[in-house]
């Protein structure tokens, strides 16, 4: 019986060579042909084409600054990150608010009829007006009118309504707080610093490649990348004219890279993101404007590093080869040369 099995085997075997590998063709079947890729055409164009770099950033605020109290016991203070504008409280001590004002100034004196002239006093009238006060002549003089018009804002501000600002009443900070710490507690004397902050403006701030460095300017634009993939318009607002060296070495331990910090302002709505948030710039480094430009998608490799692009007239496709200039990769275009504009370039669809 097994050797009857074996003979049947060998015969199955010998059937299967002679058959040239049936068996292996019928198991086994070629793969289909790769449908061809479907493809349109576009213009060559003349247009500008902008090259950028990627540079990693730091999502912070402009300005840091810094409360001081007027005397009294603290019995209030603002919550962490609270952002106080102008009219509103800062803090509190014995009870009577410190109302927020705005000016490079600080308060160093109180605000009473009989006061000498200066620049504080136009300061406090500025901000009464900016308040929606009117009456007065807004000038260096603490007169009868802004005696007047500071009792009214006292009355609406719920401050015990004397004509008369003393210190501590008011502070001034160059625009609104953002509060980021605390720098004594309620119940401590309000004779020193009571809080630190910053602006509400957000920036960027880049530590760029010394590299980079001579092709940026003050005022130029970027496209800042936030963390969760919105890109925000930019301008470039200060440029350092000096790199900076690190003292503590590199994580690997290789020296530390110097860099040439520049900080960026963000156009539009106010943006809601974390403090210390990584985000990326990118930077325009060239631009050449009013040349021939195709897509990117449109070259096609030639050994060499070289490349072509196919021309279409109607049903003739012509194979054309072309000097590549500056490459676009956030528009998606290339600059060109060997093919004249208009011409119908293949590309595939989308």
């Amino acid at each position: 019986m097994a050797g009857a099995l074996r003979a049947s085997l060998a015969g199955a075997v010998a059937l299967a060579l002679a058959g040239g590998g049936w068996v292996l063709l019928r198991d086994t079947p070629a793969a289909p042909a790769a449908a061809p890729v479907a493809t349109g055409t576009v213009p060559v164009t003349v247009g500008d084409v902008t090259a950028r770099e990627l540079a990693n950033g730091t999502l912070t605020y402009a300005a840091t600054y810094s409360v001081n109290g007027a005397g009294g016991v603290l019995t209030r203070l603002p919550k962490l990150g609270a952002r106080i504008t102008r009219g509103h409280a800062v803090y509190e001590a014995d009870g009577g608010r410190a109302v927020l004002m705005y000016g490079p100034r600080p308060a160093w004196r109180a605000f009473a009829l009989g006061m000498t002239s200066g620049a504080d006093v136009e300061q406090l009238e500025r901000n009464l007006r900016a308040l929606g006060y009117t009456g007065f002549t807004v000038d260096r003089t603490y007169g009868l009118s802004t005696y007047y018009a500071v009792r009214r804002w006292q009355h609406d501000a719920h401050l015990p309504v004397t004509g008369a600002v003393p210190l501590g009443q008011v502070v001034f900070l160059p625009r609104p707080l953002r509060v980021t710490g605390h720098d004594a507690q309620v119940g401590d004397a309000a004779g020193g610093r009571v809080l630190h902050g910053t602006s509400a403006v957000p920036i960027v701030s880049v530590q760029l490649d010394p590299s980079m460095a001579p092709r940026v300017g003050k005022g130029d634009r970027v496209t800042v990348i936030l963390p969760d993939g919105r890109r925000r318009g930019g301008r470039v607002a200060t440029i350092s004219t000096v790199a900076v060296t690190p003292d503590q070495p590199q994580q690997d331990g290789d020296p530390a890279q110097s860099y040439v910090p520049i900080t960026i302002t963000l156009a539009g709505r106010p943006v809601r993101a974390l403090d210390q948030a990584v985000v990326q710039v990118e930077i325009t480094v060239e631009r050449h404007k009013d040349v021939l430009t195709v897509p990117i998608l449109a070259l096609l490799a030639r050994p060499g590093g070289r490349f072509a692009v196919v021309t279409v007239q109607g049903s003739r496709r012509t194979t054309v080869p072309v000097e590549t200039g500056l490459f676009d990769e956030t528009e998606g275009t290339v600059e060109v040369t060997g093919v004249p504009e208009g011409a119908q370039v293949e590309v595939p669809k989308e």
